[in-house]
């Protein structure tokens, strides 16, 4: 994720999956304990799309930077 926002939403919902999924745990809270793994596994998820998505924004300027220097070249 590039974007500070984003990345501040996707830690809090790292982090207070985990403290469900703990509670959870503690309480013998079987719905509890799930509803914080699902909340963790979703942060996680939405981490692996923003850094692909970064990756392929990278790759697709740097193509374009490569062909555009190569045009100029000629």
């Amino acid at each position: 994720m590039t974007d500070s926002k984003g990345k501040l939403e996707n830690a809090k919902d790292k982090i207070i999956g985990e403290a469900k999924e703990e509670a959870g745990k503690v309480t013998g809270n079987e719905e509890l304990e799930l509803k914080g793994k699902i909340q963790s596994s979703k942060s996680d998820i939405k981490e692996k799309a923003g850094e692909m998505k970064e990756g392929i924004a990278e790759k697709l300027n740097n193509e374009i930077d490569k062909k555009k220097s190569d045009n100029e070249d000629k």
